[in-house]
Order: C-alpha cells, then structure tokens, then sequence
C-alpha cells in the first residue's frame, strides 16, 4: 500500500501495510517501480536495482548513477553478505589538492566543484549485485528508469525549494540548472507539469545495454572525463574502468539473543550500531520504560559513546 499525493510526493509517518514484500524509498514513483519488479517474480537484489535507478531519475540527492554507497543484503536462506561501491579518490589526488598556500581549504573545493567528485560506484555496485544474486534480466530492471527520464513525471510541491534556488541562481551549478529548469530562459517546473530528462536517458540506455561497460567505458566514460578536465576535476578516463566494486564480510554482533549485521568499514554505522546496542544490554530497558527521561539520557551516552 502505498500513501501518496502525486503533486506533494509522499507524506511520510503513516504506517503502510503490506502481505507478501514492500519497497520503501525517498520517492513515490521509484517505490512503485521496485514494487512491480516484486509483483513480477523478482528478488529483493532486483528490486533494489530497479528502485535505484529509479531514484536517480526521481530523486537524485537519494538515488544516483554519480555516486556510490553499500547494499546489505540478507537472504531467506539466512545468507548474509554487502557490496560495497562508496566513491573512490581518483588516481592523481593527493592529500593537499583542496588546500591554497596558507594551507587553508580553497573555495569550499572539497564540496563545491569538480575537484570534489570521487570516482562513481553505483552502477559498477549494482552490476556486481545483480551478477551475484539477481534474478531478472539486467536490461528490465534499467527500462523503468529509462522511461521515468526519457517520458518525463509530474514534478511535486517537494520540488520547488531546489527549484527556486536554481532559478536564482543559474551559474552556480550551470549543468544541473540546463538538466532541472525549462529552457530558455531557466524557468522553473510548476508542481504537475511533466520533466523530462533526456541526457540521462541516454546515459541509462548505455547502462541499459551495456551494463558496467555502459557507463566505466565508451560514450559516458568521454563525457565525464571531458567534463572534468574542462572544469578542474581529477576523473579519468583510466580512473572509470579501473574501479571496482567489492563484495565484503558484514559486521556481526548480537543483542539479547538476536544476531545483528550490518555494514563493515570503510561505513562506520555497522561497527557505530553494535557498539550502542552492547553498551544498552546492560540495563533493564523495559523496566526503565520507553521514552521516560533515564531511557532517552541512557541512548544518547550511548550513542555519544559509540560515535
């Protein structure tokens, strides 16, 4: 069940219920997507590939071809495992390249710029994934998020700070202001009228029918190293077909009697979440009652501790 209004996205803290699977993420339409792959026979693995390809059309701040980050994975079989495909630093990076001559940060250059991407994992983390442990053909899990970018979707309420930002200011971020905004001109999408993305359609097609090589090699891999000459940024070409993802153990603890797995460095909330969960298997808990004062104080040394 889903609970959405199509021009605010989701309203989010109402409980939804659901039989036999469910799909949650930061957009509507990408949870739907997932859900489909669900309905059609698809794993847990595929639909989050689905989902999150999805979200990179949707929601790019929550899903995204451009970044990286860790899937956990545990299976019905009781199979533990995580892929791991967090951004990496490019080749020539070195450890003064954000800094001037006083030995202060530049420009915020290790937020704003091209000198603060790392190289992409995404893609080359879901393709491991899917070669792991997926089920549906590669090529159907990319299609709905081709669709959503090249058919375009209503855009939402949720949308419009972003937008207003953009439209005020066009030279800050100059290619995503072309990608978000109506052009000529940089005006921004009401709530319900349709954005469409057709440079990202393209770039899902190539992922689409080509797989990792899709976006590591060939017409993409030019496109970004190009960009980030031109702009002051360290990616190669070289930097793209060597990254690799990883597939790694999990971190393992346990909690009155319940296993707990969860992400191993480099992310530190698996190694941050069993360390608090130890610390609070010292104390009763249920008897010092939900939410009271000594139960809130008790989690938060905990986690000032852990973190």
């Amino acid at each position: 069940a889903l609970f959405v209004d199509p021009l605010f996205g989701q309203s989010g803290r109402r409980p939804a219920p659901a039989r036999n699977g469910m799909v949650v993420s930061s957009h509507y339409l990408a949870s739907e997507v997932g859900n489909k792959v669900l309905q059609q026979g698809g794993n847990a693995v595929d639909a989050a590939i689905a989902t999150a390809f999805a979200l990179a059309v949707t929601l790019p701040s929550a899903g995204n071809v451009g970044g990286g980050g860790f899937l956990v994975y545990h299976g019905a079989d009781g199979e533990v495992t995580s892929f791991n495909f967090r951004e990496k630093a490019p080749l020539a990076a070195t450890t003064t390249m954000f800094l001037g001559p006083d030995g202060e940060i530049q420009n915020n250059s290790t937020h704003d710029g091209a000198l603060s991407v790392g190289v992409p994992g995404t893609v080359a983390g879901l393709a491991l994934a899917h070669e792991r442990l997926g089920t549906m053909p590669w090529a159907d899990l990319v299609e709905p998020a081709v669709k959503l970018a090249a058919d375009g979707f209503p855009s939402t309420w949720d949308m419009q700070g972003f937008l207003r930002f953009l439209a005020r200011n066009p030279r800050t971020y100059p290619s995503t202001s072309r990608a978000f905004l109506k052009q000529p001109g940089n005006q921004m999408y009401e709530p319900g009228e349709i954005w469409k993305q057709p440079d990202l359609a393209n770039t899902l097609r190539r992922i689409q029918e080509s797989g990792r090589d899709g976006f590591y090699k060939g017409e993409t891999a030019d496109l970004i190293a190009a960009f980030m000459k031109r702009e002051g940024g360290l990616i190669t070409k070289e930097d793209l077909v060597k990254f690799e993802a990883i597939e790694q153990p999990l971190i393992h603890g346990t909690y009155r009697g319940y296993d707990i797995y969860s992400m191993a460095p480099p992310s530190s909330g698996g190694i941050a979440l069993v360390t608090m969960l130890n610390i609070l298997e010292g104390y009763d808990l249920q008897e010092i009652g939900h939410n009271s004062a000594l139960y809130a104080h008790l989690l938060t040394e905990a986690m000032r501790r852990a973190y």
